[in-house]
């Protein structure tokens, strides 16, 4: 049998799936379409089902759902010069994609955060993308992606990279750190690709597997923890390589090893991958050699520096240093990132690394409305669907700790007539990869989801994340929990976490509480037991004796702690002239002492409306007016919310 055949999966629950609908509970199926929510749809297990069937029988040839990894790019000719050109069709399709995220209108806020960088030498952040020195493809691939000005991260380190230094770099989550290192790295290597890049076939005019096949030698070594993460950053290396010679690649397990393969055969400068993958494909020599990398970067470094990883981790860096020219540079970014983790990952970095820290490391993310809401376990699902029902329809990722419990949850949300799906790692790679395609369309706009999806998972809209079991320690504790609220509030856009509590949780109060205080989110009465003294918030920063007594041989003795790398506020201005990245005065002299912090208020709009309306794209919609309506807009909820001011009638998209 075919290693992707599904046939006898298919046949076992052929029964199951034929009498899913009339498990639905009439009355509740009812109320949820009264509700605005879009019918939910049976599984159709024979679209899993690998090769021609018969007809009738299943899905036409074609029609099967295409791999993430097999996603189209740009592909240069020979006979281009230095710019390939535009291919609108592609084009489309990368960067007017309805379902691509964008940033809100609460990204001045990422502005307030404070900036802390540490390193012997301080190269300037950049206060736009047209003075950091970047390459005209990669500039204008910036604007086709509607970048208007760097988020923190990206103005500490693109300038970073673009000096030559191995970078760690920690930012809350939705702060745009996979911008802030594709962007330097593809642009250094723009100009150089001919130069540096291996042979590979022209593909413009035709591929024969047998006569135009190479072996994969990639510039660019990308390494991700999860399948969807690095099929996500996969996704935004197509947008920024486009127009240019460099080819990106992923590798992921699940999918099959013969289609990746095959993509290698064509060429390859920029591989991203999970870390099995990787090692699969790199002991085998004809396939793949790290001889020409340039750059290594380790996405959600702190997961892969955990015990459990360590081991894949030193084999994946170890093989990248085939290449033992000095001008290779290690880049590592993640949102938490704790001391014992630096100590390993700083084994392979030079000793004039830079550190960036955008606000405490482990920090949540300021956009994010957190409620805590007491629950007994025997209540959740009672509670989670009423819930569900009394908001606006908006796309819902729910999380539990197991897998036996994501099926469960979504089974009973499904019979309840909700438009649900569920992703973990029980589920084969098509179907992860088809349940977050209907997440993202909102075709089944409520995901439950285990830990897969906690990490880097960015998609438009995400409005509501659920806590239905919060993350005991052994499933990350309070890290696990940052992550996965993090999944909403994208790159200034506003979201909302409600996570179910009870005496089950204790274990996580005192870090939950610590958390809300630091957000100034309000702390519920059962929760005020674990209320510090004096209200007084202390953190366990592990960062300040590494700044203050590890650096002092790098001739850093933590004189620049807090300092970040100041600049002259400066005000840019939009085409409809609304103020979005103000910066800070030079660090610690502004009359406030926001120490290395920006321009407070940047970002505010003509008549400094605070309304919190979730609306189309940006997070304005038609709710956010000067009366602070709470509407979640057109397409992010599929809501309006009437000039009264009134519960949210339904708007057609989610059907």
């Amino acid at each position: 049998m075919d290693a992707w055949d599904n046939t006898a999966m298919g046949e076992a629950l052929q029964e199951v799936s034929t009498n899913q609908q009339s498990n639905i509970n009439a009355e509740a199926a009812a109320l949820a379409r009264e509700k605005g929510w879009n019918a939910p749809e049976k599984y159709d297990y024979s679209k899993y089902i690998i090769g021609a069937p018969k007809p009738g029988e299943g899905p036409e040839p074609g029609q099967l759902p295409e791999w993430a990894a097999s996603a189209a790019k740009y592909e240069w000719s020979d006979e281009y010069g230095d710019v390939g050109p535009a291919n609108e069709e592609l084009e489309e399709m990368l960067f007017r994609n309805e379902y691509i995220n964008r940033a809100g209108m609460k990204l001045a806020t990422l502005q307030n955060i404070e900036v802390i960088a540490e390193s012997r030498e301080r190269p300037n952040p950049v206060k736009n993308f047209d003075d950091a020195g970047l390459h005209p493809v990669m500039l204008q691939n910036i604007r086709l992606c509607h970048y208007l000005v760097p988020t923190p991260i990206q103005a500490y380190g693109i300038p970073a990279v673009l000096t030559g230094h191995d970078l760690i770099a920690i930012a809350q989550t939705g702060s745009g750190k996979t911008a802030a290192f594709l962007i330097p790295v593809l642009s250094q290597l723009m100009g150089k690709a001919k130069k540096l890049a291996a042979p590979r076939p022209n593909l413009v005019n035709g591929y024969n597997p047998e006569t135009d096949a190479v072996r994969a030698e990639p510039l660019v070594l990308i390494v991700a923890p999860t399948r969807e993460l690095a099929t996500q950053i996969f996704d935004e290396a197509r947008r920024l390589c486009y127009r240019s010679m460099l080819r990106p690649c992923v590798v992921y397990g699940g999918g099959p090893v013969r289609e990746q393969h095959q993509e290698l055969m064509k060429g390859c400068d920029i591989l991203i991958g999970t870390p099995g993958r990787l090692l699969d494909f790199m002991s085998k020599g004809h396939i793949l050699s790290l001889q020409r990398v340039r750059f290594t970067i380790i996405d959600e470094a702190d997961e892969l520096l955990q015990d459990d990883w360590q081991e894949d981790f030193n084999r994946l860096m170890s093989g990248g240093d085939i290449n033992e020219d000095a001008d290779h540079r290690y880049l590592m970014f993640s949102a938490t990132f704790n001391k014992q983790c630096r100590e390993l990952a700083r084994k392979f970095l030079a000793d004039d690394h830079v550190r960036v820290r955008i606000g405490r490391p482990g920090s949540a993310h300021v956009n994010v409305d957190q409620s805590i809401i007491f629950c007994e376990n025997h209540l959740k699902r009672k509670c989670l669907y009423d819930l569900i029902l009394s908001m606006p329809p908006s796309r819902t990722l729910v999380f539990v700790n197991t897998k036996q419990e994501a099926d469960w949850l979504d089974d009973y949300l499904f019979n309840m007539g909700l438009p649900s799906t569920s992703i973990h790692s029980g589920r084969n790679q098509r179907e992860r990869e088809d349940a977050l395609r209907a997440f993202r369309t909102a075709r089944c706009p409520v995901l439950v989801a285990t830990g897969v999806s906690a990490r880097g998972l960015d998609i438009k809209n995400v409005m509501h994340v659920v806590n239905y079991e919060l993350p005991r320690a052994h499933h990350g504790g309070i890290i696990e929990y940052i992550h996965r609220i993090g999944r909403t509030a994208r790159i200034g856009n506003e979201g909302l976490a409600t996570s179910f509590y009870n005496d089950d949780d204790a274990e996580l109060a005192p870090e939950l509480v610590k958390i809300l205080i630091e957000c100034q989110q309000p702390v519920p009465d059962f929760l005020q037991g674990f209320m510090p003294e004096d209200n007084k918030v202390a953190f366990d920063d592990d960062t300040d004796d590494e700044n203050e007594v590890g650096d002092q041989d790098n001739g850093n003795a933590g004189d620049d702690a807090g300092a970040g790398w100041g600049a002259e506020p400066t005000i840019h201005e939009t085409a409809d002239n609304t103020a979005v990245a103000g910066w800070g005065t030079d660090a610690g002299t502004n009359t406030d002492n926001n120490v290395g912090k920006w321009g407070a208020g940047a970002g505010n709009n003509a008549n400094n409306n605070t309304g919190t309306g979730w609306g189309a794209d940006a997070g304005t919609g038609t709710g956010n007016s000067t009366n602070n309506n709470t509407g979640w807009g057109n397409q992010s909820g599929g809501c309006d919310t009437p000039a009264n001011n009134r519960a949210p009638s339904p708007v057609p998209g989610w059907e």
